[in-house]
C-alpha cells in the first residue's frame, strides 16, 4: 500500500513549474492547461478500444509510485544510519541501555509511522461540490467554470488544490462534481476568504447562479488507508459510488475496507475515498477510474477471484442504508483525468 508521503512525492514531481516551494509539497497541477474555450465532456469521448492506452498509462503511473516509495525508504534508511552513528558517538554502551537494540529502535519507528498514517487523516479537508446545471446552459457553465477554477487553484495564496472536475453522464445527468483539497479547516476558511475577496468573484458568482439549478457541498476527510491520488492523465471514465451508512458504522466500514482495498487494487484503479463530516452525514464516497464501461464490467467481475474481496462485501453490505453510482467524464481542466 502506498503511503500518503508517497503520493505527496509524486505530486511534487508533477507540480506546475510556477508553484512556490511550499506549494510543491502537496501541489495539484492546475489541470490540463486551461483552454480558451473549454468543451463539455461527454461519454461519447470514450472509445471502445481505449483499454490498451489506459493500461499503459496506468502502469506508468503505478511505476512512478513504486519509484517514489523506494526513494522514500532509501532516505529513511540513510537517516536511521546517521542517527545510529550519532548515538554511538554520544552514548557508547550507555546508549544501548537507553535506546534499546537496533531491532527495538526499528520497531519503535514502525509503530511511529503507523500512528502517523492514522493521524494524517486530519491533515487534509476535502469538499465535494455538486452543481446541477440547467440543460441549455451546460456549454456556458463549462466555459465559465473551466476558466475560473484553474485560475483560483493556481494562486498559491488561496491555499487550495483542485483534485478534479467531472460531468455526470449516467446517473444524475447534467450534474458536475468538483473535489477540492484544503490544509485542514483553517485552510478551508482561508481559501474561501481569499477567493471571495478576488476582484472577479462577484461577476463569476452572479453568472454561476444563472447557470445552475442547485448547489450542494459537503466537507469530507479521506480515509487514512486510501490517500487521494496525485494528478494523472490516464484517460477513460470515472465512477463515483456513494454509500449512506447506518449511524455508528463508520469505523467498522473503515476496518473492512482497509482489507478490501488491497484486494480491489489488484484489478481496479482507485482515485480516493472520503467520509463526510459536515453535510450529508454517514455518507462515504469512493471514486474509481476505468478505461471504459466494458473494462469496468470485467474488472469488477475479476474482483471476486481475489482473496479477501468476498469477505469485504459480506461484512459491509449490512452497514449500508442506500447506495448510488454515477458514471462521470473528466473536464478538460481536471488534474485527475
Amino acid at each position: 500500500m502506498f503511503t500518503r508521503q508517497t503520493y505527496a512525492g509524486v505530486r511534487s514531481a508533477l507540480a506546475v513549474p510556477h508553484a512556490t516551494s511550499a506549494a510543491r509539497s502537496r501541489a495539484f497541477a492546475a489541470g490540463a492547461a486551461m483552454q480558451s474555450s473549454p468543451r463539455a465532456p461527454t461519454l461519447a469521448d470514450i472509445t471502445p478500444d481505449s483499454a490498451a492506452s489506459f493500461h499503459k498509462k496506468q502502469q506508468a503511473f503505478r511505476d512512478s509510485l513504486v519509484a517514489a516509495q523506494k526513494q522514500k525508504e532509501q532516505q529513511e534508511k540513510e537517516a536511521r544510519a546517521r542517527e545510529q552513528e550519532n548515538t554511538k558517538k554520544k552514548g557508547g554502551a550507555l546508549s544501548s541501555l537507553i535506546y534499546g537494540t537496533p531491532e527495538g529502535r526499528e520497531l519503535d519507528m514502525d509503530i511511529e509511522r503507523s500512528f502517523s498514517q492514522v493521524l494524517a487523516r486530519g491533515k487534509y479537508v476535502h469538499s465535494i461540490v455538486f452543481h446541477e446545471v440547467k440543460p441549455d446552459k451546460v456549454d456556458e457553465y463549462v466555459e465559465l467554470v473551466g476558466n475560473w477554477y484553474p485560475k483560483m487553484a493556481a494562486i498559491p495564496e488561496n491555499k487550495v488544490h483542485l483534485v478534479g472536475s467531472w460531468r455526470t453522464e449516467v446517473g444524475d445527468c447534467n450534474t458536475f462534481v468538483h473535489i477540492w483539497e484544503y490544509q485542514r479547516y483553517e485552510g478551508y476558511h482561508q481559501s474561501l476568504h481569499n477567493i471571495q475577496s478576488h476582484a472577479d468573484f462577484p461577476a463569476f458568482n452572479a453568472k454561476l447562479k444563472d447557470l445552475i439549478e442547485s448547489k450542494k457541498t459537503s466537507l469530507m476527510q479521506e480515509f487514512s488507508f486510501w490517500p487521494t491520488t496525485a494528478p494523472r492523465q490516464l484517460g477513460g471514465l470515472f465512477e463515483l459510488r456513494s454509500y449512506t451508512l447506518h449511524p455508528g458504522n463508520l469505523l467498522e466500514w473503515e476496518t473492512h475496507w482497509r482489507r478490501g482495498l488491497k484486494a480491489r487494487r489488484e484489478v481496479m484503479e482507485g482515485v480516493g475515498a472520503w467520509f463526510v463530516q459536515i453535510g450529508d452525514l454517514n455518507t462515504v464516497h469512493h471514486l474509481w477510474q476505468f478505461a471504459n464501461l466494458e473494462e469496468r464490467k470485467i474488472r469488477r467481475e475479476q474482483s471476486w477471484s481475489v482473496e479477501g474481496w468476498g469477505e469485504t462485501v459480506h461484512k459491509t453490505v449490512p452497514l449500508i442504508q442506500t447506495m448510488k453510482s454515477n458514471i462521470m467524464i473528466p473536464c478538460s481542466w481536471s488534474p485527475v483525468s
